[in-house]
């Protein structure tokens, strides 16, 4: 294929025209919406076939070549069989629904069973081949999707050290921005965020304990969807709390996270938290509104950003938006309690690290190099210059010398985090303020990647709705100095209605996403 023909091919706006004849190219560098997609496939103009050899030949190009941003750990073997697979019964049958043929890439600790590892980033679980696909990629691979491949991360999921560098895995090394090239991509799901911010794939997955889908989303320019604890099975993804885990959409928009969310969601016999109480949804789209932020009421949350008078000023021209597109907003609204509950979350992630992934691992083949935390240590101690030659290994020493959930530490860690945080945080402001959500700068823009000291973070407001276990949504809120920084929505257990209401009025409002660059700095 010709490729400046490819890039010089008509816009993406005519691409749902039936009119226009089935051989026309399509630009790679338009950012399709999976409305887009569905739209193209639907006159033909568009196979899946087609459209996943575009995103492997765009993976090639700037992933692996040209700017090498080292998104995509892995490309599977089958995407373009199965996606000609996909053609032939749509042609026969017409589409499964909105993901029908759709290259989607998966965090590389989800498991799939299609030739694909699944290693957290870790030389360590090389060559580990689940013999099923963990319930949410059944789920997508049901619905229609294209597995496409596996996404680098900071590896185990940044739960290694407090000196890491987001993004570095010892398998796919480090990811970087698409928007500076010499800034952090963010993390734990570093790779999913860059993929989609640079048009790698329309939508791709990460997973969260505490700002790994938000705070790479805000720092890559994309929306990012941390679900309620629960809405979403945990099954095959490798573990570090079964407290706030969760898997979660990464998109260009509300509505493609949307779209993702309602296929991913579901019950799980293996996952009790899926079950109790847990209220499933098919269908998120529908929550979506442009006039979404009308009347509604947001509690701001200054603290996150009090010692930066730059991004306060930042967070002033979101507010001022919200404030235009009829909101009544309450300033300030903080927790009263912010930042209370840090420690007691260090103290139940080790805890919980330690006896989740001991039993993850413990269902890998009898004789697999490791099938325990101990084992992963002497692992990495053994393969020092390739796996800590960057930094060490801390947090997997604190966690391995911990003792078991039974311990008094443990449960008065997890009791302190859900009163701070849950009953006597996020809960009481929404109560006693009389609000809809509250709302804040995700994080602020991305730092320079420091492979010395590791990572210097500029703040980010995750920690009260990972403690919880409760929903977070971030939208592009627009460059600050050259860079993307997320405006936050978050609020109680299961109000992932609300936040898409309220996040895609402010999308609509905003406008605010810039496409990357691929500049070298700033």
């Amino acid at each position: 294929m010709d490729r400046r023909d490819f890039l010089q091919a008509t816009s993406l706006a005519s691409l749902a025209a039936p009119t226009l004849a089935a051989a026309a190219k399509l630009p790679e560098e338009a950012e399709l919406s999976l409305s887009d997609i569905a739209a193209a496939f639907s006159v033909a103009r568009l196979t899946s076939q087609r459209l996943t050899q575009t995103y492997l030949d765009r993976i090639d190009r700037i992933d692996r070549r040209g700017p090498r941003l080292a998104a995509v750990l892995e490309i599977n073997p089958r995407a373009l069989e199965t996606a000609g697979e996909l053609d032939r019964e749509r042609q026969a049958h017409g589409p499964r629904g909105p993901l029908h043929g759709v290259p989607i890439l998966l965090k590389d600790n989800v498991e799939t069973a299609d030739r694909m590892m699944t290693t957290a980033g870790s030389r360590a679980l090389e060559g580990w081949y689940a013999p099923k696909d963990a319930p949410l990629a059944a789920r997508l691979r049901a619905a229609g999707a294209v597995i496409l491949g596996k996404t680098n991360l900071s590896e185990w999921a940044n739960f290694r050290s407090t000196h890491s560098s987001s993004g570095w895995s010892g398998r796919g090394g480090q990811t970087r921005n698409p928007y500076a090239l010499d800034r952090t991509p963010s993390g734990s799901s570093s790779g999913s965020a860059v993929a989609v911010a640079a048009n790698l794939c329309a939508v791709a997955v990460g997973t969260e304990t505490d700002g790994s889908i938000v705070s790479p989303a805000s720092i890559n320019g994309i929306v990012g969807l941390k679900p309620t604890v629960g809405l979403i099975s945990r099954t095959g993804v490798v573990p570090i709390s079964h407290s706030q885990d969760t898997a979660g959409p990464m998109a260009r928009t509300v509505r493609d996270a949307a779209v993702l969310l309602g296929v991913m969601a579901g019950p799980d016999p293996d996952d009790p938290g899926t079950a109790v109480g847990t209220r499933f949804e098919s269908d998120y789209v529908r929550y979506l509104d442009v006039d979404g932020l009308r009347g509604a009421r947001l509690g701001v949350a200054r603290r996150f950003f009090a010692d930066s008078a730059p991004l306060n000023a930042f967070l002033d021209t979101c507010i001022a938006t919200l404030k235009r597109a009829g909101a009544v907003v309450v300033d300030p609204a903080d927790l009263p309690m912010h930042g209370a509950a840090a420690a007691a979350e260090q103290e139940v992630l080790l805890y919980e690290f330690k006896a989740d992934l001991n039993a993850y691992l413990a269902r890998l083949p009898a004789g697999f190099r490791v099938r325990s935390l101990a084992d992963l240590i002497r692992f990495n101690d053994a393969h020092a210059p390739q796996e800590m030659r960057l930094f060490d290994q801390e947090l997997l020493r604190q966690a391995e010398a911990k003792g078991g959930l039974d311990e008094a530490a443990y449960r008065e860690a997890r009791d302190t985090c859900l009163a701070t945080m849950g009953s006597g945080g996020i809960d009481a402001v929404l109560r006693e303020q009389h609000l809809d959500a509250m709302v804040s700068l995700t994080s602020g823009p991305a730092w320079l990647i420091d492979s010395v000291n590791g990572d210097a973070d500029t703040g980010g407001c995750s920690s009260p709705a990972a403690i919880a276990g409760y929903p977070h949504i971030t939208v592009p809120a627009g460059l600050y100095r050259g860079l993307p920084v997320g405006l936050s929505f978050f609020a109680g257990a299961y109000s992932e209605p609300q936040l898409i209401k309220l996040a895609s009025g402010f999308e609509h409002a905003a406008n605010a996403r810039a496409a990357p660059r691929f500049l070298p700095r700033v």
